[in-house]
């Protein structure tokens, strides 16, 4: 079963929305940002100049993580739900901006949902027994692995306040591209 082409599109698309959304939005901040240790949920926060840039990113992630995950038909249904589930929870966390210099439940809620998804999606890949297409185990596993890792990084630095920007930036692009990069590797295994 082949993966179609809007999923090629929509995979590659978050990636380039999420970072690109990030720089541009960073750049139109006054008096500038400090990307090693502000957040990205800054840039969409009700204080930041320019903010529809980082929600429209945000929305556009999450909109192309739901789009992919139901192109990822060859994968196994459980894969491909905690895939849109991070992006129906991306999605919230554009929905629910952080307030002008405070704290949000609701986006703290969402962002934690997103990237638990995010990180644990490639681990449910194939139940014993399940899927027609069976990306190798050799990639799929350490792929969660490093997700799950660069998302506990991101959390010892949110408590401990140390290059929290970077933290997350890492682990947010890594949960970026990663569906692309199982995209292409299903693309090419369903050609043989």
């Amino acid at each position: 079963m082949p993966v179609p082409r809007y999923a090629l599109w929509s995979s590659a698309a978050a990636p380039v929305l999420l970072i690109g959304g990030w720089t541009l939005a960073a750049a139109l901040q006054r008096g500038g940002f400090d990307a090693l240790h502000e957040t990205i949920s800054a840039l969409a926060a009700a204080d930041a100049d320019h903010r529809w840039v980082m929600t429209v990113a945000l929305l556009g992630v999450g909109v192309g993580h739901v789009v992919t995950a139901r192109g990822l038909a060859p994968l196994a249904r459980p894969a491909r739900v905690m895939l849109g589930a991070g992006g129906v929870a991306t999605v919230l966390v554009a929905a629910f901006p952080l307030p002008a210099g405070g704290r949000s439940a609701p986006h703290q809620a969402a962002a934690t949902v997103a990237f638990a998804c995010l990180a644990l999606w490639p681990a449910l890949w194939r139940p014993a027994g399940s899927g027609p297409v069976r990306p190798p185990v050799r990639v799929m596993v350490p792929a969660a692995l490093v997700l799950a890792v660069l998302v506990l990084l991101f959390a010892v630095a949110l408590g401990t306040g140390v290059l929290v920007g970077l933290a997350e930036r890492l682990a947010a692009g890594a949960q970026a591209v990663w569906p692309l990069v199982t995209v292409l590797l299903l693309r090419r295994v369903t050609r043989r």
